[in-house]
């Protein structure tokens, strides 16, 4: 009896884990399946200003935004954000929660073992930021601080293998706990994007500088890897919005800038399906 009990058991666990990889599988909705239903559902940040928040009326808004926005134009749908902590941008992508990743992606090696990027769309300088008052110019200056970063974000490796175990890092949930965390005092210093600057400024003017430059990361498009359909077209469109000046019109706007060189290539970062 105890025999049968274990094998029905067994049969039951088998099934359900059936069932449950076969409704992961079927959420992850190709790119025919998108246009079909007429709606692209896009990971991107909520909280981190002004690559992807939410504005004053409720409204997903950003560089991020404002990209996918022309991507669901050219693939002839409508565009639904699904605002997404750093850490749950991946695993929202690979179990079919979204459709695409517009979502401050900074291209990574690690990374690209989970997910396919496209070609480059935008860059990001990775950087410490501290008070005026204390003197740093290079991360041997950090020893003994504690400096604050988004858990699993570009910032989170750049200030990670700068200070290696010189410094405590301090992993928080988003940009906006981690900018809360360098104002209220938790930590000395945080790593951020080339925007923390301004968001400290609006916080406490005259309070913070940007200190050190660790790096320069380039955003891709994440899609789910070998979905080649996925992966051409977004790079079809790509370059069509660099082409055409879309693209930097909207680098313009949301930062002031113009639009930047990117890399053809990244050393074990591939931009295509192969």
């Amino acid at each position: 009896m105890q025999y049968n009990r274990r094998t029905f058991m067994g049969v039951v666990l088998a099934t359900t884990a059936l069932v449950m990889g076969g409704t992961t599988l079927a959420s992850a909705a190709s790119l025919e399946e998108v246009k079909a239903k007429g709606t692209i559902v896009v990971g991107i940040q909520g909280d981190n200003a002004p690559w992807g928040f939410v504005n004053s009326s409720g409204t997903q808004d950003g560089f991020d935004a404002d990209v996918a926005t022309l991507f669901a134009k050219e693939i002839g749908v409508n565009v639904q954000f699904q605002p997404l902590a750093v850490a749950n941008r991946i695993p929202a992508l690979t179990t079919g929660k979204v459709d695409i990743l517009f979502a401050t992606m900074a291209m990574t090696e690690e990374r690209a073992k989970s997910i396919q990027y496209s070609k480059p769309y935008a860059a990001n300088t990775i950087a410490l930021y501290a008070a005026k008052a204390d003197k740093v110019s290079t991360a041997e200056d950090l020893a003994g601080w504690e400096i604050g970063v988004p858990k699993s974000s570009s910032q989170d490796k750049a200030v990670t293998d700068a200070v290696g175990s010189s410094a405590t890092v301090r992993r928080f949930d988003d940009d906006a706990a981690t900018i809360q965390a360098l104002i209220s005092g938790q930590v000395k210093a945080v790593g951020g994007n080339q925007f923390y600057g301004q968001r400290l400024e609006a916080a406490a003017a005259g309070t913070y500088e940007r200190k050190i430059d660790f790096l320069t990361t380039y955003n891709g498009v994440g899609t789910r890897l070998g979905e080649k359909d996925w992966n051409d077209t977004v790079n079809a469109f790509i370059d069509k919005i660099k082409a055409n000046g879309e693209l930097a019109a909207i680098t313009k706007k949301w930062m002031g800038i113009e639009l930047p060189q990117f890399p053809e290539s990244i050393p074990n970062i591939p931009f295509t399906v192969n």
